[in-house]
């Protein structure tokens, strides 16, 4: 570290340079040359910074990844700034990969400390936010360095507003667009290295495709994940009232400098300080915020990244919808009536609309990161002390920390995180994948789950309850309880509840929403959405405060519950426009989706309890050896396959569990009584005969047969009831199965059909007779049950019509694993009493004429008794 540092400051000397350019130890050999001073003045354009870039690009392929963090952490220690801005964009784009995906970077979202232990705790400690390279970015931010960032690969409802020239409705872009020079390609973003490396971090988790062989690799232990945690817990603290200090070095600048022009003005946490015209690039203004703002821009600025980079994507059809001045102007509308203080965020012009066509598909990965953003953010929101929470008794003397806190999920995430979720409900596979979004659904529509006193709570049920304190944030993200649980209706009403993993998110979902007392804050926040507007004329003379985003006003004679009913109705029109036609959860629309899930539920129970008892009948009607595999499997009568016949008995019971527990809580929630249950039962034709076996799907007749209905593809694509599909083509001729020799079966057969073409006439006419030698011969080569067969295909039927069948010799069952195996068996234990092949070939002949005359009898007696 001494020579290093030695030859660095060597290298500094102005002396020295006038005559040789020296280059660092780690710098490749190739590269190492002498500079006359004639040669360094006829290129002046040749400066450090280049050949710093040059000597970091080339150890990046000759050297380990340890060697290059240790070198690069004395680079940063040991240069100033001016020499460090040159790296910064090749440094980060190294790390995070480039932003076409083409370059991985350190690939940290597949990085794992129990596979690369060396590699990941190296890498964590350079990425750490209090190691080196938050060190450069605070000692680049100092300096006031910009960086372009190109706007082509920002999210598309943020890229289409900006290449039509409207600003987006978020701060975090303001002041920032920079118009391509003459003969440039594209605009581009003028980011502070924070900025700039937000970017790139969130990004990455958005540009970078996993690599084949790493879709099995758990998120949570993979080192972006991690990174993200530690970023969340250091910029947005949930303990104390500032953020942690950086230690600078000593005589260094200040560790965590603000940017000369700050990202937002902090005293616009209470509104929408936008203006109701659209706001274009070229008239882009300054913004003189609060100086105790400076505190927490990083906070700031994290959290508007993520939000940006993560959430701010979804659908053409649900951008127009949300984002349309026509939709926007009726919002405004309404606010102005109320308020003259409000405005709304200008929104991209219709040719944005026009030009915007992302296709975006979140990943699973994507989704377990927002939860955990989710979840941080409801901790941090939370941690606000029981006497800064009541806007009653802010005071001046409240931290900006604390300010944002309050403001940090109504004002930045709430709009975003909704269309994300309705995205996501509307374009995600009907698979088991979605437990990731659900649960990320579910981690943000309870916020008691992450509050402090959520530690103290004992097991009772009144422990569980949810508290009154958290009225207001069901009343201000009602869409978020109401629509979003009628779309997860709609998609349960579309799986196969039959499959453990469908039944269980039915049941997560109803058990989360039948919390004492949720239901009951829901349906008033319903209620205050529907208040008319004519008991509330005076709430057009109210006006905001600007500091505080509760929503306090300045007076107190209005009703409390005046004040619910508007910021209810101000979060819904928000979100869906004034003119959206709202459905109640607790309506009778909601309520028959219940009740058809609820049937849905009971079906999918009889079918998993069918199909547990037919597993239990093959297995107990398998002979001694089918543990060898040599037993037939019935093609005939088998359900659609699921994830129920991998899994076994357990998962029955696990079903049946979840789905139980669903109907419960169901019932709970929407008050729907067994009664209504059985007669919707009954009156939608659920009930089953022989526990479900015998049930056809729904079907009309036409006019070849049996016409499947809509509901009966349902029913068969989801294993709920299926047709009695046999064999009924001839038995000879069905393909060989498993359990039977190949070459045996083919062999019995052409000798079969030897005798029967040289024996068909005499075998006729025994089989003709009246007497039991007629019977015993048609017992024996005539197929059981043949004359009574229909054939279902009116396709085959002239065919088979046109081949009649006469007596006929089998011998394809010697063919069977199963029958040699016996008959071995047999002879096997006929040698232990002294008993040898012979004479136990006659045992066995005379065994099975003995069963053959008794069978016969039978047959005979049964054809008596039916005529």
């Amino acid at each position: 570290m001494t020579t290093f540092r030695r030859r660095v400051a060597e290298w500094r000397s102005p002396s020295l340079r006038r005559a040789t350019l020296w280059v660092p130890q780690w710098f490749p050999k190739v590269a190492v040359f002498n500079v006359p001073q004639e040669a360094a003045m006829a290129f002046p354009h040749l400066q450090q910074p280049s050949f710093l870039l040059a000597s970091l690009k080339a150890d990046s392929v000759n050297k380990p990844f340890a060697q290059r963090c240790q070198d690069l952490v004395k680079v940063i220690e040991d240069f100033p700034a001016k020499e460090l801005h040159a790296i910064f964009p090749w440094l980060v784009e190294s790390i995070f990969g480039s932003l076409d995906g083409v370059l991985v970077g350190w690939n940290l979202r597949c990085l794992q400390g129990r596979v690369s232990p060396v590699e990941y705790s190296i890498a964590m400690e350079f990425l750490d936010p209090g190691g080196p390279m938050m060190k450069l970015v605070y000692k680049l931010q100092a300096e006031d360095y910009k960086f372009d960032f190109p706007v082509s690969y920002l999210p598309g409802p943020v890229k289409a507003s900006i290449q039509e020239r409207v600003l987006p409705d978020s701060p975090l872009y303001h002041n920032k667009v920079q118009f391509p020079a003459t003969g440039g390609l594209g605009l581009n973003l003028a980011l502070n290295p924070f900025e700039y490396y937000m970017f790139f971090f969130a990004l990455s988790l958005i540009t970078q495709k996993p690599l084949p062989g790493t879709l099995h690799i758990r998120t949570s232990d993979c080192a972006y994940f991690i990174l993200v945690d530690r970023y969340l817990s250091w910029f947005l603290p949930t303990e104390g009232s500032v953020l942690p200090a950086l230690s600078s070095s000593p005589g260094g600048p200040n560790p965590s400098p603000a940017p000369r022009t700050p990202t937002m003005p902090f005293a616009s946490y209470g509104l929408h300080h936008t203006s109701l015209l659209k706001r274009h690039i070229s008239h882009q203004t300054s913004v003189n915020a609060d100086p105790a703002s400076h505190e927490i821009w990083r906070s700031e600025t994290l959290l508007q990244v993520f939000v940006e980079m993560w959430l701010h994507h979804y659908s053409l059809e649900m951008y127009q919808k949300l984002q349309s001045p026509h939709a926007k102007l009726e919002v405004l509308h309404y606010r102005l009536s109320v308020s003259s203080a409000l405005h709304s965020p200008a929104q991209p012009s219709l040719q944005a609309l026009h030009a915007y066509q992302e296709s975006f598909t979140p990943t699973e990965e994507h989704v377990l990161v927002v939860r955990l953003l989710l979840k941080h953010l409801h901790a941090f929101s939370n941690s606000l002390k029981p006497e800064q929470v009541s806007p009653s008794t802010h005071s001046h003397a409240t931290s900006p920390l604390e300010e944002f806190k309050r403001a940090a999920v109504p004002r930045f995430v709430q709009q975003k995180l909704y269309l994300f979720l309705q995205h996501c409900f509307g374009h995600w596979p009907l698979d088991a994948s979605f437990r990731a979004v659900l649960e990320m659904w579910l981690s943000y529509l309870q916020p008691w789950r992450y509050a402090p006193e959520k530690q103290a709570q004992s097991s009772d049920c009144q422990a569980r309850c949810v508290s009154e304190r958290w009225a207001p944030f069901v009343q201000e993200n009602l869409l978020m309880y109401t629509k979003l649980f009628v779309g997860f209706l709609s998609r349960a009403l579309r799986t196969d509840l039959v499959s453990p993993k469908n039944a269980l998110m039915v049941f997560r979902v109803a058990k989360v929403f039948a919390q004492p007392n949720l239901a009951e804050m829901i349906q008033k926040g319903e209620q205050l959405f529907l208040e008319p507007e004519l008991v509330i004329p005076h709430r057009q003379h109210r006006l905001f405060t600007a500091p505080t985003f509760t929503g306090s006003f300045l007076s107190s004679w209005p009703p409390a519950v005046t004040d619910a009913s508007f910021k209810v109705k101000s979060h819904v029109y928000s979100l869906e426009g004034q003119d959206c036609k709202y459905t109640p959860m607790f309506g009778p629309e909601v309520r028959t989706l219940v009740l058809r899930l609820a049937q849905l539920i009971t079906q999918a129970k009889q079918t998993a309890k069918s199909i547990s008892d037919q597993c239990g009948e093959s297995t107990a009607g398998r002979p001694f050896l089918s543990w060898l595999g040599f037993c037939s499997t019935d093609t005939n009568g088998s359900y659609a396959a699921n994830d129920l016949d991998e899994m076994g008995q357990d998962s029955v019971r696990k079903t049946d569990e979840y789905l139980e527990k669903a109907l419960e809580y169901l019932c709970q929630m929407f008050r729907l009584s067994e009664a209504q249950l059985t007669q919707l039962t009954l009156a939608l034709g659920t009930t089953q005969d022989e526990n479900g076996k015998k049930q056809l799907p729904d079907c009309v007749v036409g006019e070849d047969g049996l016409v499947l209905t809509p509901l009966g593809r349902y029913q068969i694509i989801n294993g709920l009831r299926r047709f009695d599909i046999e064999y009924q083509g001839d038995s000879e001729l069905q393909p060989i199965r498993s359990y039977e020799i190949a070459s045996l079966v083919r062999v019995l057969f052409r000798l079969s059909s030897a005798i029967n073409r040289r024996f068909a006439g005499p075998m006729a006419a025994l089989c003709s007779r009246a007497d039991f030698l007629g019977s015993f011969c048609r017992y024996h080569l005539t197929e059981p049950g043949l004359a009574d067969r229909h054939l279902l295909s009116p396709v085959a039927r002239g065919c088979a019509a046109r081949r009649p069948r006469g007596p006929r010799l089998s011998l394809r069952f010697l063919g069977s694993y199963r029958t040699l195996l016996s008959l071995l068996l047999a002879f096997f234990v006929a040698s232990l009493f002294c008993i040898g092949p012979l004479p136990c070939a006659l045992l066995l002949v005379l065994g099975y004429l003995l069963y053959a005359v008794a069978m016969t009898l039978l047959t005979e007696r049964s054809k008596l008794h039916h005529l």
